[in-house]
């Protein structure tokens, strides 16, 4: 099992999260060669909001629900 980060980091890590681009975002076109890298970051930022307990599609609602669009289901 991991150890859980503090309170702090984790708020920090959630507003980081939703200035992230999102996964399908992420093109060789817009971020050339460093566009798998880029996806790796992400998955790696998603995997520590699991591992804490957070669902990484629950974020953008909590840390700003005034430009959240409403679920699609």
């Amino acid at each position: 099992m991991t150890e859980k980060i503090n309170e702090n980091a984790l708020l920090a890590l959630k507003i980081a999260f939703t200035y992230m681009p999102k996964a399908i975002e992420v093109t060789k076109y817009e971020y050339g060669d460093r566009y798998e890298n880029v996806l790796e970051h992400i998955e790696t930022v998603r995997e520590t909001l699991l591992e804490n307990d957070v669902d990484p599609e629950e974020v953008y609602g909590e840390i700003d629900p005034d430009n959240t669009p409403n679920s699609s289901y």
